[in-house]
């Protein structure tokens, strides 16, 4: 019946149909459900069975333990401060949560989950929203099809932010992470930044009070009327005390993600599954993971050996650094983006190594940044093309000694 339905209104649609300008919006909504009608019909050079869409599909579905997480966490968090005194009357999820007739309790899982989609779910819609309208635009303007690159954005994004950021500053940072970050050099495919990272920091710089690691903890009871608690990441906290910020944190509750912090990234467990998804289908390099955390071990073992007297954050060791803030998330999702990392396999193992050994320094040297996996694959997304340059330029040079003639 969908086909039928779809079928029937595409001619208007067509160049010189009546809404022939919204046939990008048509083309969208009918590849949602169904594979494209037009494909290549002379000889093409095919180089693998997967296209744009099936690779972004894989990408959400690696992102499902990540997102059930980050909703069980928040929730988890929100039900701890609850508990220690400080409730958020005076917010809607509160309500909706006494009209579901759910506890306030952090050792019911589905009270947690739905609490936490309370305050997932608005973000999401928003980014999808916005983000969509500014695909649709350009798209609109440039004549051509939307692509599915922001099916994966529109996940990613709400996946980085905390909880209690206000809906019209996600706005801002999707508008900024499409247009700025995507859409003015030519759209998925010709963007050098990662756009849901792109999003963060111009959030993360712009509005640094909502972005700067206060999330949920149980604290102490506060006024009442409070929206949330906030305090400090253990990854900030150990900018002051070292690892005596994770006394009463055990590794594996870390690992699990039951700790505070932005809504998706705190779980290295949910995002060690969609990473092995990723590096089986194919879609995630497993180089640039493995590269990652190489570089992330040998840098974070050279500052524990060289030690400081004055910054605690060079006694943190690196299994540590692997399950606190967005190393793991980054290291999965972020890093692996096959647009913005680099796309030779030398340069790859190089791309990867050096993100691990900016975000630990970023993160250690600069305190100021405690979450430094961010602004290190930024940085090398600018650096990227640069890597795969003289990673050709190096095989030409062998492939030529190789063919010279005595």
């Amino acid at each position: 019946m969908l086909r039928s339905l779809l079928d029937r209104v595409e001619p208007a649609f067509r160049p010189g149909g009546r809404l022939a300008r919204l046939h990008p919006l048509f083309e969208a909504l009918d590849t949602i459900f169904y594979t494209p009608g037009h494909v290549t019909a002379g000889p093409s050079h095919v180089r693998d069975g997967a296209d744009l869409k099936r690779i972004m599909i894989l990408v959400v579905v690696s992102l499902a333990g990540t997102i059930a997480m980050a909703m069980y966490n928040t929730g988890l968090q929100a039900h701890r401060a609850i508990e220690a005194g400080a409730a958020p009357r005076d917010a809607w999820q509160t309500g909706a949560m006494l009209w579901l007739g759910l506890p306030f309790a952090s050792g019911d899982w589905v009270a947690c989950s739905v609490h936490g989609a309370l305050y997932f779910l608005p973000v999401m819609i928003v980014t999808y929203a916005v983000g969509g309208f500014w695909e649709g635009l350009f798209a609109q303007v440039r004549g051509h099809e939307i692509n599915e690159g922001f099916a994966v954005t529109g996940m990613l994004i709400p996946l980085t932010l905390p909880a209690g950021i206000p809906l019209w500053q996600v706005a801002a940072g999707t508008t900024f992470g499409v247009v700025i970050g995507k859409e003015i050099f030519g759209g998925t495919g010709m963007n050098f930044l990662n756009p849901a990272l792109t999003a963060r920091a111009f959030l993360f710089f712009a509005y640094p009070a909502e972005m700067s690691g206060n999330v949920w903890v149980a604290a102490a009871p506060a006024a009442a009327g409070v929206d949330a608690v906030i305090g400090a990441t253990y990854l900030a906290g150990a900018a002051e005390q070292g690892t005596a910020a994770f006394s009463g944190l055990s590794w594996w509750e870390a690992f699990v993600g039951t700790v505070p912090g932005s809504m998706g990234e705190t779980s290295a467990l949910a995002c060690l599954a969609g990473a092995l998804l990723l590096v089986v289908t194919g879609v995630g390099s497993w180089r640039i993971m493995a590269a990652v955390t190489l570089g992330t071990v040998v840098t974070a073992l050279a500052l524990n050996a060289i030690g400081s007297a004055t910054n605690p954050l060079f006694g943190v060791p690196f299994w540590w650094h692997m399950v606190l803030g967005g190393w793991a998330f980054g290291t999965a999702f972020m890093a692996t983006d096959p647009v913005t990392a680099a796309q030779t396999d030398t340069g790859r193992w190089i791309f990867g190594a050096l993100v691990g050994v900016f975000a630990v320094l970023i993160r250690v040297v600069n305190p100021a940044y405690p979450e430094g996996m961010m602004l290190a694959i930024l940085l090398m997304n600018v650096f990227a093309p640069t890597i795969d340059y003289f990673v050709v330029r190096r095989n030409i040079r062998r492939r030529q000694v190789r063919a010279a003639v005595p």
